[in-house]
Parts: structure tokens; C-alpha cells; sequence
């Protein structure tokens, strides 16, 4: 068995009118900084979203969330909070916003793989 490590999580929610204060989870962002892990999964469920609001701009709100993965990986074409510490791109990605796209308060767990603990979340949060 591997060493355990404590980790953090947010989930990512797509808030198609801010004044109604409803949403639909679209991801989860890991962070694991002992085991050097930063990551994050995203999907788009437009169905969902349209039926929150019919004329949200799924395609507009899929390119937004496709930036958290790539930030989160350092992408060197991801603008320059991917060029950050994994520690301060996950702050970066979790921290208060007041647009379409948000995230949840981060939470906290222990694990061994974090890879496996983004799967099991992005599974049962998001699907």
C-alpha cells in the first residue's frame, strides 16, 4: 500500500444565470501537493444547461472550461497562470468568482492515488 497523502478538491459548476443562483457541475479540480498532483476533468452537459437557461452558448462555455485542465497541466499555451506553481494555480483555479463558470468550496480528503480519487469524483459528481 502506498503512502497516504491528504488532498483537496473543488467541483466546477456552470452558473448559466448568476441571479438564480442554480447550476450544473461540469468538473472537479485535485490537488495533491505532497504526491505533486494538479488536475482537472471537465464535461459539458448542454441538455442541462439549455434547459437551465435555452439560451446559454454551450460552445462559448465548453471553450472556458477546457481551460482548467490545461492550466492545471502547465500547459506552456495556456496564458500565464500555467506557467505558475501547482500550488498556486490550484488557489488560481478554486478561488471566488462571480461568473458563469464557478467553483465550489475546496474540500479536503487523504488518498494514495489522486489520479484515481479525480476519476471517482469526476464520476459521481458530474455524471
Amino acid at each position: 500500500m502506498s503512502a497516504q497523502s491528504s488532498f483537496d478538491y473543488a467541483v466546477i459548476r456552470v452558473v448559466p444565470r448568476v441571479e438564480r443562483e442554480e447550476f450544473v457541475n461540469a468538473g472537479v479540480i485535485v490537488f495533491c501537493l505532497e504526491q505533486n498532483f494538479l488536475a482537472a476533468k471537465v464535461h459539458v452537459d448542454g441538455e442541462r444547461l439549455k434547459a437551465l437557461w435555452p439560451e446559454v452558448d454551450v460552445d462559448l462555455i465548453r471553450q472556458h472550461l477546457e481551460a482548467f485542465p490545461k492550466i492545471s497541466a502547465g500547459d506552456p499555451f495556456a496564458g500565464p497562470i500555467a506557467r505558475l506553481s501547482l500550488r498556486e494555480r490550484f488557489h488560481w483555479l478554486v478561488s471566488p468568482r462571480s461568473t458563469i463558470i464557478q467553483v465550489s468550496p475546496v474540500h479536503t480528503g487523504i488518498c494514495d492515488d489522486p489520479e484515481r480519487v479525480l476519476d471517482r469524483l469526476f464520476a459521481r459528481l458530474t455524471c
